[in-house]
C-alpha cells in the first residue's frame, strides 16, 4: 500500500490561501482542480474546487455525482463562471465524481493510496474522466514531489520536464507558466515552419 511521506499544508497554485490549502487537504479538490485545468489559467482551474464547495455546500463525490446535471451546470454558470466552458466542465466534474463514488467509495485518495506501483497509478489516473496521459503524468509528479507519495516504480513514470509537481511557491508557478508558454510558442513555430 502506498504512503504519503510529507503532505504539504498548501499547494501554491491559486494565490488564494484558502483555495491552496483545500487542494492539499482534500484529494477530491485536487482531482477536480486537475479536471478543470484546461483552456483556463492554473489559478482559475485550481480555484474552482473552493468555489464549487461554497456553491454546493461541500465537496462530496457521491453528492456531486447524484446532483441533477442541469442544476450542477447552473452552479458552474453562476457568475463568475467556474470555467470558460461551464456546461462541459460541470459534466466532466460530475463524471469524475461518479467514478470516485462508484470505484473508490467516494474516497478520492484511494486512487493513489491503493495503487500497486507507478504504472498502476498512471492506469488508475487515466481511467478518470478527462485525465489523459499528460494529466496523469502531472498528477503523479504532484503526488510524488509535493505529497511524498512512495510507490514502487513511481520514479520511472514521472515526466522528465517541469510540471506543477515542481511548483512550491508563487514564484515557481510564474516560472512554470512562462516556460509552458514559451514551449507552446516554440511548438507552434515549428509546426508553421514544417508545414
Amino acid at each position: 500500500m502506498a504512503t504519503l511521506q510529507t503532505p504539504p499544508d498548501r499547494l501554491c497554485y491559486t494565490g488564494d490561501d484558502e483555495a491552496d490549502r483545500l487542494l492539499a487537504a482534500d484529494p477530491l479538490a485536487l482531482l477536480i482542480g486537475f479536471a478543470l485545468d484546461q483552456q483556463v489559467t492554473v489559478q482559475k482551474a485550481f480555484s474552482g474546487p473552493l468555489e464549487l464547495r461554497r456553491r454546493v455546500g461541500g465537496l462530496d463525490a457521491r453528492t456531486i455525482a447524484a446532483m441533477d446535471p442541469e442544476r450542477l451546470s447552473e452552479v458552474f454558470r453562476e457568475r463568475p463562471a467556474l470555467h470558460r466552458f461551464p456546461g462541459a466542465m460541470a459534466a466532466k466534474v460530475q463524471a469524475l465524481c461518479a467514478v470516485i463514488a462508484e470505484r473508490y467509495a467516494g474516497d478520492a485518495a484511494r486512487v493513489w493510496l491503493e495503487a500497486a506501483d507507478g504504472r498502476d497509478l498512471v492506469v488508475r489516473l487515466r481511467a478518470l474522466p478527462g485525465f489523459g496521459e499528460m494529466k496523469a503524468a502531472t498528477v503523479s509528479a504532484v503526488l510524488a514531489k509535493r505529497f511524498g507519495l512512495d510507490l514502487p516504480g513511481l520514479a520511472a513514470v514521472l515526466p522528465d520536464h517541469p510540471t506543477l509537481g515542481d511548483v512550491d511557491s508563487a514564484e515557481a508557478l510564474a516560472t512554470y507558466q512562462a516556460g509552458k508558454r514559451a514551449h507552446k510558442a516554440s511548438l507552434r513555430a515549428s509546426l508553421r515552419a514544417g508545414g
